[in-house]
């Protein structure tokens, strides 16, 4: 696991060494073990790293082949790096280290671009063919690693991080407007877009090659769903999960430093535990983070599934204390605008895992991929709403669940009956996308400054971020189509985003077993209905393949998410913050957005007249963002 960065001129003027160290210096969070450069006049790669396989210098980074034509700086692992390497020492290929980077060197060296169907794992990596004169960057299928670039006349910059690339100060800072129309429907930047002009995220299993001076981006995996099965062959399938999952877990539980787990306490977090527990020697470090708030915390679950899997178990509980300058030092870790307000404890649990060990296994993914969310019951639901009259739908239900009460409680039912009658009335495609936003088009026609909202006119979130991905996927069936978009978009652009910035923020890898692709694969040849049963028994398959290693209350109890009492934090003790980042100076010196209506849902929320907690956490997280790197230009904190 590392940080990566490079420059490489198209116009074959010598690399400045001095910015690439400065690239690097960026994300010496992600590395802090040992830092490399590579440097040949137009070509510059850069590395940090952070030692988990083969810890000796060997495993130092940029890496080459024999005869130093062929260079790597890479971030990631790759899970079946063995039976690759021993394939490749018996085609003639000679090793200097033991680590998983190597591999890859020698693996483009009979492989060319194709290596990368060969590898299992997460990663993004750089390499520099000088007899072909060629770039070659690429993603992990499932965006489980990032990459960033940019790209003008005269160079190629990328790095994993935005940062690396803003170290060069010829790149301008200026907001993509169309990226900030899509992060305030959903609180997140949907990938090639940033919310910087030119500088762009590299899609999830994509590559890029570079060959004089033209760029090309390349899909070489995309997720496709097999549908001629429509047996219910539960024993089959449930034999299948079990043992891919114990194959996936063995395989990533592969490690030269101390490993550990995160446990939320939830269904997917414990079956992992569960898999390492009978996998390796010794008791398991596990990892957990509670709430004050008693409807948020859940560390009962945790520990009960730490005392069943007899784990060496270790825990938080989150305080609102400093929660200002912390805030301010996420969003700089995380590069550009994310809201998703969960950074918060993942954070929290990276710091605490950090201490103990140096590598953990989450449980991340299995939602997208196993049918998890409540949006996916929600579509069953809505269609036999729909069914009811049109007046009694929009002229009483609608205006009675929208004067319900505002509740703190977590996920509470007036939160989720106001969202589903939003959307409810929409499209299936259109309603899932309804029941993710945080502004919808009028929202977003009332914040925009005048100017702005003129500029934008006709633009619309769904047609520029979900639906072509709805168009994009291969199956029919309502339920495989809404997985299929949530694990391109929303996976990779909010969860996995959040779980990286957070845990290298604190020196920590973090591996996903569900985002195996091989089991991913597997699962989208599941019907749906194995998937989630009757419209509303979600992750019905796992369930029944783990229903005998976890406890009852844990397989039972409804899905609660790691979301945290941000509407309760802004009207409390962020409120003052608040109103300080989003003054009406602030809000008039941006220029972007219309003082009165922020005004306007700032009082409500105080007011408690409406819950616009999710609001008003993305407007603030874009808020510092703005003052760090566009105003500020983003190098330090």
């Amino acid at each position: 696991m590392c940080g990566i960065a490079g420059i490489y001129r198209f116009d074959s003027k010598p690399v400045d060494t001095q910015l690439l160290h400065r690239m690097t210096d960026a994300i010496a969070h992600r590395g802090p073990d040992d830092e490399g450069h590579y440097v040949n006049q137009c070509v510059g790669l850069g590395n940090r790293r952070l030692s988990i396989i083969d810890l000796s210098p060997r495993g130092n980074q940029p890496m080459s082949n024999e005869t130093q034509t062929v260079w790597l700086t890479y971030n990631g692992e790759i899970y079946n790096y063995k039976s690759l390497r021993a394939d490749l020492v018996r085609r003639g290929h000679r090793f200097r280290s033991d680590t998983d980077t190597e591999v890859i060197v020698h693996l483009y060296e009979e492989e060319g671009v194709d290596c990368l169907k060969h590898l299992n794992g997460m990663f993004s990596f750089a390499l520099w063919d000088s007899e072909a004169r060629l770039m070659f960057l690429a993603r992990d299928r499932l965006g489980i690693k990032p990459l960033f670039y940019y790209v003008d006349r005269e160079k190629l910059l990328f790095g994993s991080e935005i940062k690396c690339i803003l170290c060069d100060s010829t790149v301008a800072r200026n907001v993509n407007i169309e990226a900030l129309h899509h992060y305030l429907s959903l609180n997140y930047t949907v990938a090639p877009l940033t919310l910087f002009d030119g500088i762009r995220q590299l899609l999830p299993g994509h590559y890029l090659v570079v060959e004089n001076g033209r760029v090309s981006d390349r899909e070489y995996w995309d997720l496709e769903f097999d549908e001629r099965n429509v047996q219910e062959d539960m024993p089959f399938y449930q034999e299948r999960l079990e043992q891919q999952l114990h194959k996936t877990v063995e395989r990533m539980v592969v490690s030269d430093v101390p490993f550990g787990v995160f446990l939320s306490g939830g269904l997917d977090s414990s079956a992992i535990t569960y898999y390492m527990s009978q996998i390796l020697p010794g008791p398991v470090k596990s990892f957990s983070i509670g709430f004050e708030e008693e409807s948020y915390d859940e560390l009962k679950f945790a520990r009960l599934m730490a005392r069943h899997c007899h784990t060496e178990h270790h825990e938080l509980v989150i305080k609102l204390d400093h929660l200002e300058d912390l805030i301010s030092k996420l969003v700089w870790h995380m590069g550009e605008p994310l809201a998703d307000a969960s950074m918060i404890p993942v954070y929290h649990v990276s710091k605490l895992a950090r201490e103990h060990v140096k590598m953990v296994l989450c449980g991340d993914g299995g939602d997208e991929i196993l049918a998890g969310y409540e949006t996916y019951t929600a579509y069953h639901v809505a269609r036999l709403y729909r069914k009811l009259p049109t007046f009694l739908r929009q002229r009483f239900i609608a205006p009675l669940v929208n004067r319900l009460p505002v509740s703190d409680r977590k996920i509470s039912f007036d939160y989720k009956a106001k969202r589903f009658v939003r959307g409810a009335e929409q499209p299936p495609e259109r309603a899932h996308f309804y029941w993710r936003i945080i502004f919808d088009e009028a929202d977003k026609a009332r914040l925009f400054e005048d100017g702005l909202r003129k500029s934008l006119a006709g633009l619309d979130a769904f047609d520029s971020t979900f639906g072509p991905y709805f168009q994009k996927a291969n199956a029919q069936k309502v339920l495989n189509r809404l997985l299929y978009v949530d694990t391109r978009v929303y996976l990779p652009n909010d969860m996995l985003v959040k779980v990286d910035r957070m845990s290298m923020a604190n020196s920590l890898e973090v591996r996903v077993p569900f985002l195996d692709h091989e089991l991913v694969e597997f699962l989208a040849t599941v019907p749906p209905s194995l998937k989630l049963k009757n419209y509303t028994n979600k992750k019905y398959l796992l369930k029944h393949a783990v229903s005998e290693k976890i406890p009852s209350e844990i397989l039972c109890r409804k899905k609660r998410g790691f979301n945290i009492p941000v509407g309760i934090w802004i009207r409390t003790g962020l409120k003052d913050f608040v109103l300080d980042v989003m003054s009406n100076r602030a809000v008039r010196q941006m220029g972007y957005f219309k003082p009165d209506y922020i005004r306007q849902i700032l009082a409500e929320h105080f007011e408690r007249k409406r819950d616009y907690g999710y609001e008003i956490w993305g407007l603030l997280t874009f808020f510092i963002w703005h003052r760090q790197f566009i105003e500020q230009g983003g190098e330090s904190l």
